[in-house]
């Protein structure tokens, strides 16, 4: 209810204030803590030499960001700028020999991505990752879903537990930068798209796919390290389709995005020569001295850090995607933009294929509460495996199963009399307004569940205790009124989206009220 209501101009005015001005306290007080201390004993690791003629040091504690923008980046661009112009090479060079080279485009990205994993990673990690797909390969053409879903997290298991992992990371020989990475990520979405073809092949009705069907949808290069996960059924018809055309101003999305991230990348760099706010959290001792304001910037930053990065990631990855004529998964949408559990992802690949393969495939219309309840309990226990099974993950895994769950039962509760005739009576504007105090409490939730994964236990519980606590009544109820200013101008972008999605009928002129 209440989602196309609108509320006074000057309301959202004062909103958008409030939200500015308490971003610019956060961050002055981050940067503060970040100047005072960066000559700590602690800093010494993760705080390196930076803009020298600026004197200031640059926050490196994520390795992975470091490494794809620094020694890993030209690796990346060679080998993506290497397939795009090794497929329109051949493209262009197949009719010549009488072969159509868009019927046959599949095959020419999955030719050049099993040839760079080889030169990349070695004979033995190939040989590895080709017997993952043999043996789920085999097990889908019994077309038995629960042996499929039963060979596939046995497998995945396999590279996330000891002393299996450990087992197989040894047969990769060689040692460069940022290999465990690739052989995780390699082996990790290799063994998801294996489970999506032979859950797809199940679904088959003649015969099966083909086992070339598989190697090529594997072995895209853009796709095969680092994701997204795009289904078979969606990857198998794009890139089979014969008939490619670009839409209006297609190309200059693509340039303009690409500008965007490379903006992204250098406002991230920016940010990390004045705001250190990966390196801030890993000191205990300094993080107990800080304000109530400068923990929840800290703890909101992070979140933030982490979406960009996964947007960045997947936006360079899926701008060579559509250059290939596919319509990979999109990037995951903003924690700011969040306020509720089902909402909450950082790979929306990876979302997209537990969705259709366990969350949507148990719940149904995930309108009954005991049915929605093991669907989520499936979802998360694969998302645990997933991730690796460790402490953090369990925890992290029962904090989010538990919030997805309350929200149906907050729904289910509030929708039944008396609080439906109330929100009724109430109208749209002020129901806008009620719903938006307990998003604002949700949208904490969310932070507060998630920043354990993204930097420790320990943090997240003084941050949750400072917030919710001892900062009770005045930084728990400023904090939370700031969180709802937010809230509603989301909701406002949401509104009007609606509209623009949705208008309104219109009678004698004027727009019905909702």
């Amino acid at each position: 209810m209440g989602i196309k209501a609108a509320l006074p101009r000057y309301e959202l005015y004062l909103y958008t204030a409030v939200l500015g001005l308490a971003l610019i306290w956060a961050g002055s007080w981050i940067f503060e803590a970040s100047s005072e201390n960066v000559n700590r004993k602690a800093f010494r690791e993760s705080v390196k030499p930076g803009w020298h003629y600026f004197g200031r040091k640059m926050d490196v504690a994520d390795f992975e960001w470091v490494m794809w923008f620094t020694t890993f980046r030209n690796h990346i661009l060679f080998a993506l700028a290497g397939h795009v112009i090794f497929a329109k090479i051949l493209t262009l060079v197949a009719p010549k020999t009488g072969v159509d080279g868009r019927e046959h485009r599949s095959f020419i990205f999955g030719l050049y991505g099993g040839l760079a994993v080889l030169v990349t990673m070695g004979w033995t990690f190939m040989a590895l990752v080709l017997s993952h797909c043999i043996i789920l390969y085999s097990v889908a053409t019994v077309k038995s879903k629960l042996m499929c879903f039963a060979a596939g997290l046995a497998t995945l298991a396999s590279i996330k537990m000891e002393p299996y992992n450990s087992w197989q990371e040894s047969l990769v020989t060689g040692s460069f930068d940022l290999q465990d990475l690739l052989f995780y990520g390699g082996c990790g979405f290799s063994i998801m798209r294996c489970m999506s073809f032979g859950l797809e092949n199940c679904e088959k009705k003649d015969g099966n796919y083909k086992f070339s069907d598989l190697l090529k949808y594997n072995f895209y290069l853009p796709f095969f390290f680092f994701g997204p996960v795009m289904t078979f059924d969606r990857y198998h018809a794009q890139a089979n389709r014969t008939q490619l055309t670009r839409k209006d101003r297609e190309l200059w999305n693509i340039t303009s995005k690409a500008l965007t991230h490379l903006g992204v990348v250098l406002v991230v760099d920016f940010f990390f020569h004045y705001l250190y706010i990966l390196t801030i959290p890993s000191d205990m001792k300094l993080v107990t001295k800080l304000s109530d304001w400068c923990l929840a910037g800290l703890a909101y930053s992070n979140l933030v850090y982490d979406w960009v990065k996964a947007a960045v990631m997947f936006g360079v990855i899926n701008t060579v995607a559509t250059l290939d004529h596919l319509e990979p998964p999109q990037p995951p949408k903003c924690i700011t933009m969040l306020y509720v559990f089902s909402e909450t992802h950082f790979d929306r690949g990876i979302n997209d294929w537990l969705c259709k393969y366990v969350y949507d495939y148990i719940g149904g219309d995930h309108d009954r509460i005991f049915r929605e309840l093991l669907a989520t309990l499936c979802t998360f226990a694969v998302t645990t495996l997933w991730l690796g099974p460790c402490e953090v993950v369990y925890i992290w895994s029962v904090l989010n199963c538990f919030g997805l769950n309350f929200e149906l039962w907050v729904a289910k509760l509030f929708s039944l009399p008396p609080f439906s005739t109330l929100e009724r009576m109430m109208g749209g504007a002020m129901s806008r307004r009620v719903r938006g105090v307990f998003n604002a409490a949700n949208f904490w939730a969310i932070v507060l569940y998630n920043v354990l994964s993204l930097n420790s236990l320990e943090f997240a519980k003084l941050a949750g205790g400072r917030l919710v606590l001892k900062g009770f009544p005045l930084s728990t109820l400023s904090v939370l009124f700031v969180t709802y200013c937010g809230v509603q101008l989301v909701k406002e972008r949401e509104r009007r989206q609606a509209l623009l999605d949705e208008p309104e009928p219109v009678d004698g002129g004027k727009k019905k009220a909702e």
